[in-house]
């Protein structure tokens, strides 16, 4: 996505909007209108995505011991559309969404962490396993059932896996390492990755999705000047 000044935003308690893209409410659809042109090579992106959470949950998390940084995965599983113009292509399929909010820059209060969602046959398990400055290291593990009940468990055991292209450290949380494994990347940039991975939870093997946040790297200042060769910056948008 592109990056924008002020003029370019228009929020509200069930709207945003960005530019020419923009996210809003259409009763308990999530509807997502993307019209945007991608880098490095420029060409049309414009199409909608629609969400429709099957279940959502009121819990948030603290990930912080100030708790200035707060986490809710509030609809842990959903049904999900994309139909896009431009590229001509649609999907359906299983679906997630959270939001972190905080009141301070995440390279100021972590220095990085792990985060995955597995589906499981009752339902879905995520790990969240942040690593403060300050020292703290928290692991956050639970079970959403399908009726939305969440039950906290056991973290099982960490697994190493292999680092990122740009060395980015990358492990999760598996019952088995011998069957753990990543199966799709999706990102690997100097700061982020973003893979499919299989891992063990109940003594099955189950399909995941998994990042790895690096804010020592965000921080840098060489990584900052690549990022608008990534996600361009547009000061200005006409309303």
């Amino acid at each position: 996505m592109t990056e924008r000044g002020k003029d370019a935003l228009d929020d509200g308690p069930d709207h945003f909007t960005v530019g020419p893209s923009a996210l809003h409410w259409e009763g308990d659809t999530l509807v997502i209108d993307v019209n945007e042109i991608t880098v490095p090579l420029p060409s049309r992106l414009r199409g909608q995505i629609r969400f429709t959470p099957d279940v959502g949950q009121t819990t948030q998390f603290a990930l912080d011991t100030t708790e200035r940084h707060h986490w809710w995965p509030y609809a842990p599983f959903g049904r999900i559309s994309a139909h896009f113009e431009k590229p001509n292509l649609s999907w359906e399929g299983h679906g997630y969404a959270d939001t972190n909010t905080g009141t301070a820059a995440l390279e100021a209060d972590f220095s990085g962490w792990t985060w995955s969602r597995a589906t499981v046959d009752d339902g879905a398990v995520m790990f969240y396993e942040p690593q403060e400055r300050a020292g703290a290291h928290k692991t956050i593990v639970f079970h959403v059932g399908s009726d939305g009940t969440l039950t906290h468990r056991q973290a099982p055991q960490r697994v190493d896996l292999k680092k990122g292209f740009w060395g980015v450290a990358r492990d999760t949380r598996s019952e088995d390492p011998t069957q753990t494994r990543i199966t799709q990347t999706f990102v690997d940039a100097p700061f982020y990755t973003r893979d499919a991975l299989q891992m063990v939870l109940d003594g099955r093997p189950c399909p995941a999705v998994h990042e790895s946040l690096n804010l020592d790297r965000f921080a840098s200042p060489i990584v900052k000047l690549m990022l608008p060769f990534k996600m361009p910056r547009r000061a200005h948008w006409p309303r």
